[in-house]
């Protein structure tokens, strides 16, 4: 990943209230970039959580709603926000108090600093 992407990333990390980590993956789980503190991830860590995003956004696509664009879960102590962006998954791990919001509001940046990670992934 280019150092333009990752210091990108930092500074979400930075700026976002509560914000404990960001996990960028390939749409089978495999872990791309992780920054901040992914002790705290436990659970979400592990590849299959990652890809159980993918067959519940395939799934939801059969409801005829639309592609999904994002998921939220919220749990005890934290809360993760997982965003669609084929054929990557960008994972966010907050505490109890993220700025959900502020995170969703990024999205169209996210979008544009992916691309070109984006096409070195579908070429590989």
């Amino acid at each position: 990943m280019t150092d333009d992407v990752k210091r990108f990333f930092h500074n979400i990390l930075k700026r976002v209230t509560g914000l404990n980590c960001i996990i960028i993956t390939d749409r089978d789980g495999v872990p791309l970039m992780k920054i901040g503190d992914d002790k705290s991830a436990g659970m979400i860590m592990k590849p299959t959580f990652h890809t159980t995003f993918t067959m519940a956004t395939e799934q939801s696509n059969k409801l005829g709603l639309g592609r999904n664009r994002n998921i939220i879960s919220i749990y005890t102590g934290y809360q993760v926000v997982q965003m669609n962006k084929l054929p990557l998954l960008v994972t966010f791990i907050g505490n109890e108090t993220c700025n959900i919001g502020h995170i969703l509001a990024l999205d169209q940046q996210i979008e544009l600093v992916l691309d070109d990670v984006k096409v070195a992934v579908t070429e590989t």
